[in-house]
């Protein structure tokens, strides 16, 4: 199996780049974020590879690192999502985004993929929750307030506060990281107004 691919840029194709080692071109299927990331023809590119091997084929899945290759796999663990729905989804949010969306169940933000609709992005969130917090730099506290609003058990003030701030024009994740600070800040028991007050000024900074 092909892990790695280390050699010069022959040419591009849609959704592929040719990488000839030592005059072998490989066609590596990438996402347009990893396309994008590649230098121009003629020049040294290093790419990590996945390999899938059918009957009939063998297809080679190129990525700029190895932990863009593993949210691939992880990516392709939900039901409904193949190989070029997991690129696409590479495509539209760098790893990092797509760890904090799944973290603070921001549907939204995976439904802007091309291809994914609501029932996918919900599937992605839903059965990766509990596979991606080491890959999320999000707070701790923030997550967890997210997972609670999303399963109505955050307590009333702070889901009220969350809708004041949604009404106002944020975003979901947006507003639970917002009042997640501010109830840090405003101590336990604030109420909705208190913590509207607090989460503003977060937003604010």
């Amino acid at each position: 199996m092909i892990g790695k691919l280390k050699g010069v840029i022959d040419s591009y194709g849609e959704d592929y780049v040719i990488v000839d080692v030592h005059g072998v071109g490989y066609q590596v299927h990438c996402s347009v974020r990893t396309l994008q990331s590649l230098p121009a023809q003629g020049e040294a590119a290093t790419l990590a590879i996945e390999t899938h091997v059918r009957e009939d084929m063998i297809r080679l899945f190129g990525f700029a690192s190895d932990l863009e290759r593993e949210w691939f796999r992880l990516l392709q663990t939900v039901q409904g999502v193949g190989a070029k729905v997991a690129l696409a989804v590479l495509g539209t949010l760098k790893p990092s985004e797509l760890a904090n969306a799944i973290a603070l169940r921001d549907k939204a933000a995976i439904a802007r993929t091309p291809g994914v609709g609501a029932k996918v992005a919900e599937r992605i969130v839903t059965e990766l929750k509990d596979k991606t917090p080491a890959f999320s730099d999000l707070d701790p506290a923030v997550v967890r307030l997210s997972a609670e609003v999303d399963e109505n058990r955050a307590p009333q003030p702070m889901r009220d506060a969350i809708s004041a701030l949604v009404n106002l024009g944020y975003g979901q994740p947006q507003a639970a990281a917002a009042i997640a600070a501010a109830s840090r800040e405003a101590g336990e028991g604030a109420d909705t107004a208190k913590l509207i007050r607090f989460g503003l000024k977060e937003l604010a900074k």
